[in-house]
């Protein structure tokens, strides 16, 4: 129960919004199949760290370039020599947010490491990193797979909360319609959340 700031003891559940919309008869593995999926249809999201000179929270936009684990572990290109991951070598903490144009969403936190492996890299490489990165020009740092500046960091999921939806458009405008008049709460998507432990069983089958 988060504090209270509006005097909602006595009442009933102050956040009827969680109440009828959180999906709590979905099995684990099945949780993480459909944010996996979802990240997957999203790709891009917003990558937030911790900035270790000012401690302030900096997000910057991020394509996935792949899952690792059933979707346990993420995957993004990154520039080695880029303040991502400055910031991510001073404190390895981390969110991800995904969204879509639909509404739906997804945030993951966890801890990350930097990899510069070369199998790896090879294996998510794609050519447009080096109109990211560029070429330097002195035959090394050139933008392609062999590019020491290019690296992977993957983001070790500990825990994760996300909303997805079956229901189209439409659907969803009615029941926020009907909510308006009767005064009842939408039901309009599947609110789930993926916790430490749950985390932490996945991995021992993953």
């Amino acid at each position: 129960m988060s504090q209270g700031f509006s005097n909602t003891s006595g009442v009933k559940h102050p956040d009827p919004y969680k109440e009828a919309n959180l999906d709590t008869q979905v099995s684990v593995q099945d949780k993480l199949d459909d944010l996996s999926k979802f990240m997957d249809a999203s790709k891009f999201c917003m990558m937030t760290t911790v900035n270790p000179k000012t401690h302030q929270l900096v997000s910057r936009c991020m394509a996935l370039a792949g899952q690792e684990n059933g979707g346990l572990d993420l995957l993004f290109h990154t520039n080695t020599e880029s303040g991502k991951t400055d910031d991510l070598a001073a404190d390895t903490h981390i969110n991800v947010g995904f969204l879509n144009n639909s509404g739906e969403w997804a945030s993951i936190s966890g801890t990350t490491d930097i990899i510069t492996d070369r199998d790896l890299v090879k294996k998510y490489y794609k050519s447009h990193l080096k109109a990211w990165v560029g070429d330097l020009g002195d035959g090394v740092h050139d933008g392609s797979a062999n590019d020491p500046r290019i690296g992977i960091i993957r983001v070790k999921m500990a825990t994760a909360h996300y909303s997805i939806s079956h229901k189209n458009i439409a659907s969803r405008l009615t029941e926020v319609a009907k909510g308006v008049v009767t005064g009842d709460t939408a039901v309009v998507n599947k609110l789930r959340e993926i916790s430490e432990e749950e985390v932490q069983k996945l991995r021992l089958t993953h």
